[in-house]
Parts: C-alpha cells; sequence; structure tokens
C-alpha cells in the first residue's frame, strides 16, 4: 500500500522545504524535512497516528507498545498511543532519553514498557538509521527480552537508514519517502 495522499500533503506543507541544510547526521542537503512540524499539528497527529496504527495492526506479531527516542519520536508515539483508544486495540508508549536521568530511578526509558514485549519502534525521519538504532540498544539494554516487530519512520529519506537498519535484522517500514514528497513538489510546480 501506497503513502496516505493526505499525510503526504500535510507534510509537503507543513514540513518540507528546499534550499540546503546541514542535517543531524552531519551531512549536507539540498532538502529538510522537519517532520516534528508535521507530527505536533492536530491533523498531522491525527493522521500519523492513524497511519501506524494502520500498520501496527497489519503486524504478526502485533506490537503490544510503541516508542522511540526523545525528542522526535515523542509526538508520534503519543499520537499513536492516544488514537488506539479509539481503535480497538491499546498501545502504550514509551520514550528514550538521550542519557540516562542522573536522578530517581535514573532509567533511560521512560513510559509503558515490560519485559518480553512486542515493540514498534518510530522516528520522524530516517537519514543514516543511527538514531532508530541508539533507541532499540537503549531498550534492549533495560529490557533484553523485548522484541523490535517493526522499526518505523514517518519520513524515509532514503539514503542508506532503511539498509543499514535491515542489515541488523530489524525490519523497516516508512509512512512517506522522498520519492514521495519530490512527486509532489514537482506536481505543484506544474500546476
Amino acid at each position: 500500500m501506497g503513502a496516505n495522499p493526505a499525510l503526504v500533503e500535510l507534510i509537503h506543507q507543513l514540513s518540507f522545504k528546499t534550499g540546503t541544510f546541514k542535517l543531524a547526521s552531519g551531512r549536507t542537503s539540498n532538502f529538510y524535512i522537519d517532520v516534528r512540524m508535521t507530527s505536533t499539528h492536530p491533523e498531522g497527529a491525527a493522521l500519523i497516528g492513524d497511519e501506524i496504527l494502520r500498520t501496527a495492526a497489519a503486524l504478526d506479531p502485533r506490537p503490544d507498545a510503541v516508542g522511540g527516542m526523545a525528542v522526535g519520536a515523542l509526538p508520534i508515539a503519543i499520537a499513536a498511543c492516544a488514537r488506539s483508544v479509539d481503535r480497538g486495540f491499546a498501545l502504550p508508549s514509551f520514550f528514550v532519553r538521550r542519557e540516562s536521568k542522573r536522578h530517581g530511578t535514573g532509567k533511560r526509558v521512560e513510559g509503558h514498557l515490560r519485559d518480553g514485549q512486542n515493540i514498534l519502534i518510530v522516528d520522524d525521519t530516517i537519514t543514516t538509521g543511527q538514531s532508530t538504532l541508539d533507541a532499540i540498544d537503549a531498550v534492549l539494554a533495560e529490557f533484553p527480552k523485548c522484541r523490535v516487530v517493526l522499526a518505523l519512520a514517518v519520513v524515509d529519506r532514503e539514503e542508506g537508514g532503511r539498509e543499514k537498519i535491515e542489515k541488523c535484522g530489524i525490519p523497516f517500514g516508512a509512512l512517506v519517502t522522498r520519492t514521495d514528497l519530490f512527486a509532489r513538489e514537482a506536481a505543484g510546480q506544474k500546476s
């Protein structure tokens, strides 16, 4: 199944920019996708949450929880968690801190996650895949019996992240790709 046209349109409108940008990976790019501008928008959160749940419902086994690295994955996981109440299968969320807390319990993984669960790891944008793999490593360090059933990006920049994640034996999916966004960009320029 292809990308949801409404989600492609909203990401293109709110999050997609062309120009010269330095990415978190250190690379320079002629486009930038700030998914947070879509994932924190009411319509964007609903669309993303619904698409994650559609994807999760098709997985076997279904995930027991959804989460990823703070900050980018937070609104995405929470959108899926909130929308799951109305979809007939509860999907609690969690998030991974960049570093362990230096107070309280000192945990790095926060939220509703138990060892042995099937998990769906989400990320806003995948370039190299390293942030997603870091989140997975952190979860498995605290919950070694958990199983990652899918790593899912809202946007795949199609720059090697998918391959890097799949090479680690983790299934990968994306709601929208770079190809989808550039096709929308080209269609807009013809109008």
